[in-house]
């Protein structure tokens, strides 16, 4: 490896690299934060994944996006015209949070004087300048950490997405037509995802949204849902509290649907990107844990997880070596109840029938 004094390296064009999924480019925003203030005459530029691209929208912080389109990048030959494009911007710092083959190639043709990433695999060890072994914990400290031969130390920054005022007065117009009245509290719930074991099953999310109600009968509940989900919010809402239950007539956006969480009091999901989103908006968060590491939590008492603690927590697998998700199926929604009963107070209050 290279070694450089980059204590008095000043860079003037910087590209980040983090092209999926959605949670993880909300948690890539405090390191652009980050690099933004220990640079603050560079511009910062971000390569990711046209899906991707509305979370980053309005960043003060991101001068350019660089966008990879699926459906236009469909052969290799594409995807070297565009790195090539993204490479004649003349980028002095690279840094890869991925080293996915997309990424690797405009690392390839980028020619900067600092090309930074985790420890690389010795086959591609020579596109890279810098490498560092991240940090465990918080993923967004994870991935900030990668930026230390910087002299960039990550103290706690939150993910951020920036709304609009007008987006969050379209949040406001949406909640009244879907029948929120002012002196309604909100609380929004993402129960679904596209791997089983990291979903608790709807069931158990409608008996939950039942407690939470008869605990706080001024909450009303938005079940959010991307493509294909529509019949799992349904089931969560039919087996939820009559009337308190709200299933947009269509799939939100991603803004939409983070100026949504923006209103709420709480946000209740799985571990997936609406939790960050609501990270990102000062929404504190309530998030039953499956397969995933608790490292996905933000540090804070605004934040917090459940999970049944099994000895074979946390595997990340995308299917469950022990039959039927018993880490997900066996915790029941009184036992979340139990667990986040203080939290639940000091986010919602007391309960009506303390």
């Amino acid at each position: 490896m290279k070694q450089l004094p980059l204590t008095d390296f000043s860079p003037k064009n910087i590209l980040v690299c983090q092209l999926r999924q959605l949670g993880d480019v909300l948690l890539a925003t405090p390191s652009i934060t980050l690099l933004k203030k220990r640079f603050p005459g560079a511009h910062v530029d971000v390569l990711t994944e046209k899906k991707c691209a509305s979370l980053l929208e309005h960043n003060p912080d991101i001068r350019n996006l660089w966008l990879v389109d699926k459906k236009r990048h469909k052969t290799f030959l594409h995807d070297l015209l565009f790195a090539a494009e993204v490479a004649r911007t003349g980028y002095d710092l690279v840094v890869d949070f991925q080293q996915l083959p997309r990424c690797r190639t405009v690392v390839a043709l980028s020619r900067a004087q600092v090309r930074l990433s985790y420890p690389p695999p010795w086959y591609t060890r020579f596109l890279y300048t810098h490498w560092i072994a991240p940090t465990p914990g918080y993923s967004a400290k994870y991935r900030a950490s990668l930026l230390a031969p910087l002299g960039i130390t990550w103290n706690g920054e939150p993910p951020r997405l920036h709304l609009t005022n007008e987006e969050s007065t379209w949040a406001e117009s949406w909640l009244t037509t879907a029948g929120v009245s002012p002196d309604e509290r909100v609380v929004t719930v993402d129960p679904s995802h596209r791997r089983a074991t990291r979903r608790w099953p709807a069931a158990h999310w409608g008996r939950l949204l039942r407690l939470l109600h008869h605990r706080y009968p001024d909450l009303k509940f938005v079940i959010m849902y991307g493509p294909g989900e529509l019949d799992d919010a349904r089931e969560v809402a039919e087996a939820g509290p009559a009337r308190a239950c709200i299933v947009p007539d269509s799939v939100l956006s991603l803004r939409e649907m983070g100026a949504v969480i923006a209103r709420a009091d709480l946000h209740l999901g799985n571990c997936s990107a609406p939790r960050h989103m609501a990270v990102a908006v000062d929404t504190p968060t309530l998030t039953v844990l499956g397969a995933t590491s608790p490292a996905w939590t933000f540090p804070s008492p605004e934040h917090m997880h459940v999970r049944l603690g099994l000895d074979c927590q946390p595997c990340n697998k995308n299917s469950c070596r022990e039959g039927d998700r018993p880490c997900l199926q066996g915790l029941a929604p009184e036992r979340v109840m139990e667990e986040a009963d203080g939290f639940l107070s000091s986010i919602l209050g007391q309960s009506v029938n303390e």
